[in-house]
């Protein structure tokens, strides 16, 4: 069997040729993996943060957004103010409770010192408190809802707080006591209302919400909305005017004919946002807050419930400084920016 002898001219061309080839893959396909962390399926938090991913995974190739869809808000926040996350999802009143070191962070005593780290890149409306029945239930108002089967939001969320308190101030109603409590995540809710094992499923979203679109299109539903005797209560204001929170209207009809109210709806809203850590770098968050708004103005027919994400919005109930990249960016874009995002 004859042997090839290699020339030095066969192994300097093969050496160049393996370098050559090493080098490749760096150049084509480098990308720097950016963790970004959301709520679960079938939340608005979800649905902006993930087209926030793939526009910038779109427009640009030098990053790779992923999406964390797991884990409570509470510790995403703590993991993007570590530097061990890129982006999270936190909101006006999460950041308010980790600046004071009050309620889950309490026991946390790095948390307000944390807190001065993060920077917000945008704000949106996370939307306005859904509490949807089926017609057929025969419920028609909070004081219908004893004895039910209720979802309010993943067990230890905000969501959850927010409406197990709305429902005893309301109707005077406890968790658990008065009615069932499911504990459900956000995708099995939407699931189990779907299936007729919820009799009232709440979750904080824009309007027209996906998932309740997708059932009010073959069933009569009904939203349930704060007394208009109540609007003015102690408990009630109380509820509305914490950090990012609001009175806020959803439009009988937006879901179409099978809706049944006859008349708007008023619920609570809120606001959340994206957030990052103090030392991202500037010039990327300027171009990726960019780079969104400018692909949410092109879906804006296609999706509409993107409408409600716009320039002016990313600084509505800002309490905390905007990163320089983001600041750059939204003004740029005519926003007028709040003293807070300033600093």
């Amino acid at each position: 069997m004859k042997t090839k002898q290699l020339s030095r001219r066969n192994v300097l061309t093969g050496t160049a040729t393996a370098a050559t080839l090493a080098m490749l893959p760096r150049i084509a396909f480098a990308k720097e993996l950016l963790r970004m962390s959301t709520l679960g399926p079938g939340t608005s938090p979800n649905l902006v943060m993930t087209t926030f991913a793939n526009i910038v995974n779109r427009e640009m190739p030098d990053f790779e957004i992923q999406i964390n869809a797991t884990g409570a808000a509470t510790r995403h926040v703590l993991e993007v103010a570590m530097g061990q996350t890129a982006f999270c999802m936190s909101s006006p009143a999460l950041h308010a409770l980790m600046s004071n070191q009050r309620a889950m962070f309490e026991k946390i005593d790095e948390a307000p010192e944390l807190a001065s780290k993060l920077r917000a890149v945008l704000n949106f409306p996370m939307g306005v408190y859904h509490i949807a029945v089926y017609e057929s239930s025969g419920i028609r108002s909070f004081d219908d809802v004893r004895g039910k089967r209720v979802f309010l939001g993943p067990p230890g969320g905000a969501a959850y707080s927010t409406m197990e308190r709305l429902f005893k101030d309301v109707a005077g109603l406890e968790a658990d006591v008065d009615f069932e409590a499911v504990k459900l995540g956000w995708d099995a809710a939407a699931a189990s209302f779907q299936d007729g094992n919820l009799d009232v499923y709440c979750n904080p979203t824009n309007a027209p919400s996906p998932v309740l679109t997708q059932i009010a299109v073959t069933n009569p539903i009904r939203f349930l909305g704060i007394p208009e005797d109540q609007l003015e209560s102690d408990a009630v204001k109380a509820i509305a005017n914490r950090p990012g929170f609001g009175l806020g209207v959803l439009p009988a009809g937006v879901y179409g004919d099978n809706q049944q109210n006859e008349s708007d709806v008023t619920t609570l809203r809120v606001t959340v946002g994206i957030v990052t850590n103090q030392d991202a770098d500037e010039e990327m968050i300027y171009q990726m807050t960019k780079t969104f708004f400018a692909g949410v103005a092109d879906m804006g027919d296609s999706a509409p419930w993107l409408k409600a994400i716009n320039p002016d919005a990313a600084v509505a109930d800002l309490n905390m400084p905007l990163h320089p990249g983001a600041l750059r960016a939204l003004e740029e874009l005519g926003v007028t920016i709040p003293g807070i995002g300033r600093i």
